[in-house]
This record gives C-alpha cells, structure tokens and sequence, in this order.
C-alpha cells in the first residue's frame, strides 16, 4: 500500500513540485503537544501532521518542503476564525489542511454557555470564503469530524454520533462548495474498531492514540496523494 501512495504521489508531482508549504490546522487532535519554539525536534508535535511531514519529507527531500502544525487544543472552528490571520493567512500556504469539529460538539453535550449556539457550519463557511478569497491559489483539504463509542461519548453516545454525523454532511458539503479535497475519517476508525477495541484507536472516543493518528495520517495522504493537490507549479 505504502509503495503504490508513494508512486501515486510521485506520478503527480512529476513535471511540478511538490508544495512548498503545508499547514496543519486543527484542535488538541492536530495540536499533539506541539512545541511554541523553533526547536525542530518538538515543534510539529506527536500527532498525525507529524507523521505526514516525516514521510513526505523524505519523500520530497529535494524540494525541501516546509510543514507548519498550528493546531490548538481546545479550539472550535469560531477559535480558529479568531486566529486566522496570524495563524493562517499571514503563513501563505500552498496547501492548508482542516480538522476541526469535535470541540464545538463538546460544549454542545455538556451544555456550557460556549455551545449555546451551533456555529459550526456558518463559522466554517465564514472561515473558507475569507481564505479563498485572500488566498485564492491555496489548496484546501477538509478532514472529517470522528468519535468512537468509548469514554468520554458512551453516556450520550446515540446524541454525540447524530452530530458527528451532520458535521461530517457539512463538510463533505463545503468540499463541494469550495473546491476541497475531503478526508474521510469515521468509516476508517469504525472499520478499525473491528479489529481492536475503540480505546486502541480512540482512548477517550476523541482524542487518538498513536495507533489512530497513524490512522489519519494514512488517510490523508490516501484522500490527498490521489486528488493531486499536492502538486504545484
């Protein structure tokens, strides 16, 4: 599997260059305990934008690729829209990856006066028109919102997997709208969740282990290395 993504991506970058820049946006899934310096050894974190910059880095040393994780812990799609300058279009991506969601679920189940309303799909439309239209040549790929039953979503699971669900719908809807590339995310952890239990991806039924980031990372450059995005010049 890995050989053929790795001819795939390389047939697509042949006569190009493989983006310059790559940002990673996100919440804690993305964050990974990022570093806050520019020590390189911590500052992409432990989570999957690691794993993707370890192996198209190899991969594409010669073009010398720059990958920027800017993913917060904690943070809805409201927070990013409030960071997006600094954090987004001050960096002038080539390709700007999005995983965001499970955040404004939370407060939503928890009843906290942050999830009174349900910003998420008018935040993230909010967010995209703004990037397209400052940064109209930046890729965009939209990864889709995941929980397993486990933990911290079996007391309210039949709630938490009917918003994931229109979250995910939301997504795939603005992949169409804005010309994003969609990652899908819950179909693999529950087919993965067939072969060991749901902790082993999911240890809280949110936040990955290092198992599930190896997950995402393997879909993402699946979802990604096939749509060509990745391409550039």
């Amino acid at each position: 599997m890995v050989n053929v993504l790795h001819m795939k991506i390389k047939g697509d970058v042949a006569l190009s260059k493989l983006a310059k820049t790559i940002l990673f946006q996100g919440d804690s899934i993305t964050d990974g305990g990022r570093g806050r310096t520019e020590d390189s050894n911590h500052i992409l974190g432990h989570s999957y934008p690691y794993i993707i910059a370890s192996k198209l880095g190899n991969q594409f040393a010669e073009d010398q690729p720059l990958f920027i994780n800017r993913g917060i812990s904690g943070d809805r799609v409201s927070d990013l829209y409030a960071r997006w300058n600094e954090d987004a279009i001050s960096l002038a991506p080539d390709l700007l990856s999005i995983l965001i969601g499970v955040n404004d679920a939370w407060r939503i189940m928890n009843g906290l006066p942050s999830g009174a309303t349900d910003r998420f799909e008018r935040a993230y439309r909010h967010l995209l028109e703004e990037t397209k239209e400052v940064l109209p040549n930046t890729k965009l790929v939209l990864c889709e919102p995941f929980i397993l039953n486990t933990g911290a979503t079996e007391e309210k699971w039949s709630e938490w997997e009917r918003k994931l669900s229109g979250y995910s719908r939301i997504v795939q809807a603005l992949c169409e709208e804005f010309d994003a590339v969609f990652v899908p995310l819950q179909s693999a952890f529950d087919a993965a969740s067939q072969r060991a239990d749901a902790k082993y991806w999911l240890w809280d039924g949110v936040h990955p282990t290092a198992a599930g980031h190896d997950l995402i990372a393997e879909q993402w450059l699946a979802a990604v290395g096939k749509s060509g995005v990745l391409a550039i010049g």
